[in-house]
């Protein structure tokens, strides 16, 4: 299952389009291939190094400028901030468990956290919707989105797909 996901991501990512600099591909170390062992490994380092306010413990499955595609660890009690990420969608996939996922409304107690993502405090006017094992989730550009409620722990597959055209 982990690996079709993986698969699924990638080939998503193939038929994205986007355009980067020679500078910036050069930047990133290309990671074109992660086993499922590999997955298995780093879901139990998440869980054995995550610091218990920690809310989301990020790994890299897989880099390939300007495409990332991440792991992400989150347990129950604590939600991840809001976030915004101005110039890139981001596709999800649930690879273990469930929580809530808000999508849309407006930021709020936004602040900049980079030249490209802002977060905040919450999503206010947005939709919430269970998500668990086996979901995808698109989340278009300059889109708010939050993680709550999360069901023990949730374990999602994210890639950040940038603007055709974007400079990053």
């Amino acid at each position: 299952m982990r690996i079709l996901s993986i698969m699924t991501v990638v080939g998503v990512a193939a038929l994205a389009t986007a355009q980067q600099s020679n500078q910036q591909l050069a930047q990133q170390p290309e990671k074109t291939f992660t086993s499922a062992a590999d997955v298995d490994a780093m879901i139990a380092k998440a869980k054995k190094e995550r610091k218990p306010d920690q809310a989301n413990f990020i790994q890299p499955l897989l880099m390939l400028a300007p495409y990332a595609v991440n792991l992400e660890y989150r347990v129950e009690g604590i939600d991840t901030p809001a976030t915004v990420h101005e110039k890139e969608a981001e596709l999800i996939h649930v690879l273990e468990g469930a929580g809530t996922l808000t999508v849309g409304g407006k930021l709020v107690g936004e602040k900049r956290t980079n030249a490209t993502n802002l977060s905040g405090t919450g999503v206010e006017g947005g939709t919430p919707r269970h998500i668990s094992t086996g979901d995808y989730i698109f989340v278009p550009e300059n889109t708010p989105h939050a993680f709550t409620k999360t069901q023990g722990r949730l374990i999602i597959m994210s890639i950040h797909v940038p603007r055709a055209g974007s400079p990053g």
